[in-house]
């Protein structure tokens, strides 16, 4: 027969045998690269020699990658159209995705499950493909928007052309990410009990007057998490500036921070730049994402947080 310590001790390693495998994943494919990125990100190339036979030799420089991406101007560039991207694009994805999860969660709507369906299916859609399918609409030789523009003689559209550059890339995320976030509120939604609603009808509420005083209150922590999706998401832009880039002049090969990173890191043989520029970015990322976390808090479950 076991002894009780024998359980108590099996008990115990038992949830740590169910993690192991996840925390072997966990640990090879996350904690020691971005501990072998920062690791990197101290290191560099210096000369060795001088004259012609200079070596060029990998060493430990300090802070100066960190340095040289703080006030690298295309870096910096890139971190303000990302920023003029995401003013456009968060704001917009997350109201069109708000509408239509109050809208699906109208009683007695009709043909709700094709309509969420429908709304979700571009998210199933990867982001690569996305981005070509609308470039290819901007492009002036292939766009039937421009065809029709033209017969309608309502002058030329040039979609890459600042500003209209950001509005592009934003409807390409406004295309593939509603869906997504209008799966989380609207599941947020459905959970709320109905008894509420029954009683704010009995009371001679409205169905616009529910959903603004009852319905967003109650989903704001659904909000606050599809919120701080659709930033991080922003900071990591990568793949339709990229996919555009190809198609047009105005997306530069450095346009965005992960485009410049990328480019030290493949083109430029600088990893050391590039690690220490993805490591800025992550402490960025992080930074804002706490920052914004606290101040949902805040506005959404008063000061006792």
């Amino acid at each position: 027969m076991p002894t009780s310590t024998g359980r108590r001790i099996r008990a115990a390693a038992t949830p740590w045998l169910f993690a192991t495998p996840a925390i072997v994943f966990f640990t090879l494919f996350l904690i020691i690269p971005i501990g072998y990125a920062i690791y990197l990100s101290f290191r560099g190339f210096r000369i060795h020699g001088g004259g012609a036979f200079g070596r060029r030799v990998q060493a430990f420089v300090g802070f100066d990658n960190y340095l040289a991406a703080l006030t690298d101007p295309e870096y910096v560039a890139g971190l303000g159209r990302v920023l003029i991207y995401g003013v456009i694009a968060i704001p917009s994805v997350l109201g069109l995705a708000l509408l239509f999860a109050l809208l699906l969660d109208i009683p007695r709507v009709r043909a709700q499950g094709f309509s969420r369906t429908a709304i979700f299916l571009p998210y199933a859609v990867p982001g690569v493909i996305a981005s070509l399918l609308w470039g290819f609409l901007y492009l002036p030789s292939t766009s039937p928007i421009t065809y029709l523009a033209e017969r309608l003689h309502t002058g030329p559209l040039d979609f890459f052309g600042y500003p209209a550059l950001y509005f592009s890339l934003a409807n390409i995320a406004l295309w593939s990410g509603v869906g997504f976030n209008m799966i989380i509120i609207f599941t947020s939604l459905r959970a709320i009990p109905t008894s509420i609603y029954e009683a704010a009808r009995i009371d001679g509420a409205s169905e616009l007057q529910i959903a603004w005083r009852i319905k967003i209150p109650l989903v704001a922590p659904a909000l606050v998490l599809t919120g701080l999706f659709s930033v991080i998401g922003t900071l990591q832009l990568y793949s339709e500036p990229a996919t555009l880039h190809p198609m047009t002049a105005t997306v530069t090969t450095t346009w965005v921070p992960l485009m410049k990173i990328y480019e030290e890191a493949f083109k430029n043989d600088n990893l050391g730049g590039a690690a220490a520029a993805s490591v800025v970015l992550a402490l960025g990322i992080l930074v804002i994402s706490l920052l914004l976390l606290r101040l949902f808090q805040r506005r959404t479950f008063g000061d006792n947080v």
